[in-house]
């Protein structure tokens, strides 16, 4: 993969220009990488891999409303970086973007959707951490992200994650960012989405919005001049994918597909297409072979 220069996201000034070239994309969630699906590849008898490519079909679960990432354009079909990973994975079972099945997620109900069959795989912002690792399974990192804050354009007393102690912030429930919020003495208001922390921050009911840089870049930038992002990310989120527990044969596989993007380039293309609209490209993490 031709690298690029590795650096830290400044998101203050990212947010604020990003507004501009977010504007352009088609349902603020990018446009879309070019996938080939793979002609009639073969797996091992049994595996998940072999089930889903002779099925010709895959369910992946992902978010709705996360501009950048996972973003359902005016056609209701999601678009977003986490959109086109999954193109990445279906097309190496030889499945093509329009017979994948997009299920919504949250991140309340990423494990249980996963441990009940409702979906075959999680590529929504999901944090990697042991305690998921419990009930599922990760292949990634694909991405390092980490929490930051969202605060009113004209708020100035907010600058660091200091600032929100004994503060009403707003989150979403089963997110580590919310676990986080409570971890240093802030008081979280939990929702179900994002954007739905959004309302309460303009009325006032709450000082800010806590959780991955990436995600709060998408929303400052899609609702221009009204919020900025402040600060330094303050902890370390690996996005991972999620997938039934122990299935090592297919972990394995994504975890091969992922680092064959990384190589000849369609990772790239699929960020520059998406978040690479508003942010710049990083290298991606190595991926974690546990």
């Amino acid at each position: 993969m031709k690298m690029r220069i590795t650096r830290r996201l400044s998101l203050v000034a990212i947010a604020a220009a990003g507004a501009l070239a977010l504007a352009g994309c088609a349902g603020d969630g990018g446009s879309e990488a070019t996938v080939t699906p793979e002609a009639a590849p073969t797996f091992a008898a049994g595996s998940t891999m072999e089930k889903l490519s002779e099925a010709g079909t895959i369910t992946i679960g992902t978010k709705f409303d996360q501009p950048l990432f996972g973003l359902v354009n005016l056609d209701g079909v999601p678009e977003g970086f986490d959109v086109e990973i999954g193109k990445i994975i279906a097309a190496k079972l030889g499945i093509a973007p329009d017979k994948i099945k997009w299920t919504e997620t949250v991140s309340a109900n990423r494990e249980p959707f996963i441990e009940n069959g409702q979906v075959d795989i999680v590529v929504a912002t999901y944090t990697i951490n042991d305690k998921r690792k419990e009930v599922i399974s990760f292949a990634g990192p694909y991405y390092m992200a980490g929490q930051s804050i969202l605060t009113l354009a004209d708020n100035d007393d907010i600058k660091s994650e200091d600032d929100l102690v004994g503060q009403k912030v707003c989150s979403v429930t089963g997110s580590t960012p919310a676990a986080k919020l409570a971890e240093i003495g802030a008081e979280p208001v939990l929702t179900d989405t994002y954007t739905n922390c959004l309302e309460p921050l303009r009325s006032g009911a709450v000082v800010a919005v806590s959780t991955d840089n990436v995600i709060l870049a998408g929303l400052a930038a899609q609702n221009e001049g009204e919020f900025k992002v402040v600060g330094e990310p303050f902890t370390e989120e690996p996005y991972g994918i999620g997938l039934a527990k122990d299935d090592t044969d297919f972990r394995n596989f994504i975890n091969d597909t992922l680092e064959e993007s990384y190589e000849d380039g369609t990772y790239e293309a699929a960020w520059d297409a998406t978040a690479g609209t508003v942010l710049p490209f990083v290298d991606p993490p190595a991926v974690d072979r546990y």
